[in-house]
Parts: structure tokens; C-alpha cells; sequence
């Protein structure tokens, strides 16, 4: 919804997003939307990864050794990146990646998680989008709290599967069957609904999956786990011939975004006039955006960003044009 504000040499379109599937109107207060250059590796302030197989293959027989290589988790046009290969490392017959937000971001507590993305197929193939207790270090797994909002077996990919796991045990394990025709290879919206003892699960702003009843672990922030596991328990434990024989390498996990939504402050511009003639633009400073201009007219699409700029801005009327014209965009 925009809203136009007329002033005397400016105009101000106001933004103010919904989210379009969810009951609550919500704003992103973080996102990654992987805008860095063409190949480079995910931005280092928001993700880590973790080398090598773990105890155990991760506690799950994982075949696959996670590297931190461009090779295996990049940035391409807009996109993240993680690949799966064939590759002979330190004794392993795949190498893949594991990346986390551990230290650098932890959610809030309740509020909305996320993801748009594109899953691979494939014998082994066990992509894999969830979270973990922030108190992990101290508390170990399960205690900490596991939520594992999309996962998925490759070698059946008309199916997701969202599970949350505990001290306590595992609850909900229920699958979202896509419609005829469809799978997890094609570009979907995958959305966990998190509020005080309830989570609800869904896809393409389909509601499949609700857990109630909850308490703790699930009061607590989280950290994102986004990875593409070669093999394991939850796939079936295929031998590395079996997964050869039955996938085509290499195989991608590939994520649009990752966003938090939290109920705040509309995205809103606040207008203040000052002494000097200029105006002072703010708006909630919890809330992903950027600003935005143009000038004289809101036909047609010629907005542009204004980079660097944050709450407040200042600007100075300009008399030779009839109008500028400032909006938000979230992200």
C-alpha cells in the first residue's frame, strides 16, 4: 500500500509492507538476499561454515566433507549457491557445505522465518534449511532445541518435511506433498510462523503443518542452518557407489533469501521540516529497507536507490523540480 503525502516542493510515498500469506502484518528486521558480486563466497558477517565430517558424519553417517570453497558455496546473480560434487577429500567421496549463522545472527524470539528456494534431486541428495538453540554450546543437541523447517530426500522430491526435536523428543515429521507436476527442484516459499507455543509451517502460503504445546527449548532465539548433505540415515544410507550410480553431478541447493519478519513500526517515512528549509526524513530503524527517489512524476518505474543512506536523511528541496517523490523498499 503507498500513500502520497503532498508537501510544499516535495511528495512522499509512504511504504507499508504485509506479508501476504501470514495472519499478522510484519516487517523484515533482517534478511541476507545474497547481493554480493558474481562468485564471490555469502557474506562472511552473516554466515560461517562448518569443515569437515563431524562426529559420525554429523550424528547422521553423512558421506560428504563440508568445505568453506567457492567451489562449493557461492554467490551468483542474486542466489546462493550450495553445491554438492564428487570430489575425493581426506578420505570422503563428496564435498559440499554447511553454513550457519552461529555468533553473528541469532533470530528473535517469535516472528516469521523465510527462505524462497530450489532444491536439488537425487540419490543422497538431503538438502536441508533449519535451526538451532542458541544455548547449543551449553546445552548440547537435543536440548538445545532443533527446528527443522524444510528438509527433504532427494530421491523422492515431490515432498518436504518439517520436524521439531528436544529433550523431550521429536514432534510433527509431517510431509507437504506438491501438487502434480511439481517438486522441491522448482522455486518455492518455504515460511515457519513462530509464536508462543505454536509453530506453524508453510509452503507457497499454504499452511501444511501445525505443532502446539510448545515450551522450552522453543522460547529462546535460534541460529540458521543451511546445508546440502551427501548420504545419512534420513535419506535411506545409500552407499557412495549407489549415489553415484543414482545422481548426476554437480547437484545445488539454491536460496533466493533468507528473511525475519517481526511485527513492528509500519514502514513508514516520518517527515520533519527544519530551520534551514531542508526536510529530515526518518523511519524505524529495526526495519530492512532502503531509500528510494524520483523525481516529478510516479509514472513509470524510475525509481532508484539512494545508497548509504540511513534514518534520518536530510534533504534540501531542489525549486527546479515540481516534485520528488522518497519511498521505502524492504528489503
Amino acid at each position: 500500500m503507498r500513500l502520497i503525502n503532498p508537501l510544499p516542493a516535495l511528495a512522499m510515498v509512504i511504504v507499508v509492507i504485509l506479508s501476504s500469506h501470514i495472519a499478522f502484518a510484519s516487517n523484515i528486521v533482517w534478511s541476507d538476499e545474497f547481493n554480493q558480486p558474481n562468485g564471490s563466497s555469502p557474506d562472511p558477517t552473516k554466515w560461517s561454515f562448518e569443515i569437515g565430517n563431524g562426529s559420525g558424519g554429523w550424528g547422521n553417517s553423512e558421506l560428504e566433507y563440508y568445505t568453506s570453497s567457492l567451489q562449493n558455496a557461492y554467490v551468483s546473480n542474486g542466489v546462493l549457491n550450495i553445491v554438492a560434487y564428487t570430489n575425493s577429500i581426506a578420505g570422503f567421496s563428496f564435498t559440499s557445505a554447511r553454513m550457519k549463522s552461529q555468533y553473528l545472527y541469532y533470530t528473535p524470539v517469535y516472528g516469521t522465518l523465510e527462505w524462497r528456494a530450489k532444491l536439488p534431486s537425487g540419490t543422497g541428495m538431503w538438502p536441508a534449511l533449519w535451526l538451532l538453540g542458541s544455548n547449543y554450546p551449553t546445552a548440547g543437541w537435543p536440548n538445545c532445541g532443533e527446528i527443522d523447517v524444510v528438509e527433504n530426500n532427494g530421491a523422492t522430491p515431490t515432498w518436504v518435511q518439517g520436524t521439531l526435536h528436544w529433550s523431550g523428543g521429536s514432534i510433527g515429521g509431517q510431509k507437504y506433498n506438491f501438487p502434480s507436476g511439481d517438486s522441491v527442484t522448482n522455486w518455492h516459499v518455504y515460511d515457519l510462523s513462530w509464536a508462543p507455543g505454536v509453530m506453524k509451517f508453510y509452503v507457497d502460503g499454504n499452511l501444511w503443518e501445525t505443532d502446539s504445546g510448545l515450551s522450552a527449548p522453543f522460547n529462546q532465539p535460534f541460529f540458521f542452518i543451511m546445508n546440502l548433505a551427501v548420504g545419512g540415515n534420513y535419506v535411506g544410507n545409500p552407499s557412495v557407489a549407489a549415489i553415484k550410480a543414482g545422481t548426476a553431478f554437480p547437484q545445488a541447493m539454491q536460496v533466493d533469501y533468507v528473511r525475519v519478519y517481526e511485527p513492528t513500526l509500519p514502514l513508514a517515512i516520518a517527515v520533519t521540516p527544519q530551520s534551514d528549509g531542508s526536510m529530515m526524513l526518518s523511519w524505524p530503524t529495526n526495519i530492512v529497507c532502503h531509500l528510494q527517489v524520483q523525481t516529478n512524476s510516479l509514472v513509470g518505474g524510475n525509481w532508484s536507490d539512494l545508497p548509504g543512506t540511513t534514518s534520518p536523511y536530510v534533504v534540501m528541496p531542489d525549486p527546479s523540480q515540481g516534485a520528488v517523490f522518497y519511498r521505502l523498499e524492504s528489503p
